[in-house]
């Protein structure tokens, strides 16, 4: 499953009425530990069919502002629309899988 640019414009039909469990990657070009992150949710989009959002807290400050990000990386991870969890910093392919599997 291709990764998916979330705007303010998509967010509700990319997030909010996806039926499944979605990883929200809040993100930035100038961040190392978002640079870290991106081919461990790479690879997690093209191996585990599990969609893959991520947004640019540079592009998207509104959303950023809306889901109260203050440190980047932060991944959020929604099932059915609504947000279940969330993390901060750098997390491994393995921990991500771990909170995908509890919300399934």
């Amino acid at each position: 499953m291709p990764i998916v640019k979330v705007t303010k414009d998509n967010f509700d039909e990319e997030i909010t009425k996806y039926n499944d469990v979605a990883i929200i990657d809040f993100w930035a070009d100038w961040c190392g530990p978002c640079r870290m992150l991106s081919p461990e949710l790479e690879k997690i989009s093209k191996e585990e069919n599990i969609k893959v959002c991520k947004i640019n807290v540079d592009e998207e400050r509104e959303l950023a502002h809306k889901f109260g990000i203050s440190s980047i990386p932060t991944v959020l991870y929604a099932k059915n629309g609504e947000i279940q969890k969330k993390t901060v910093g750098y997390m491994g392919k393995k921990f991500i899988l771990d909170v995908v599997s509890q919300l399934k």
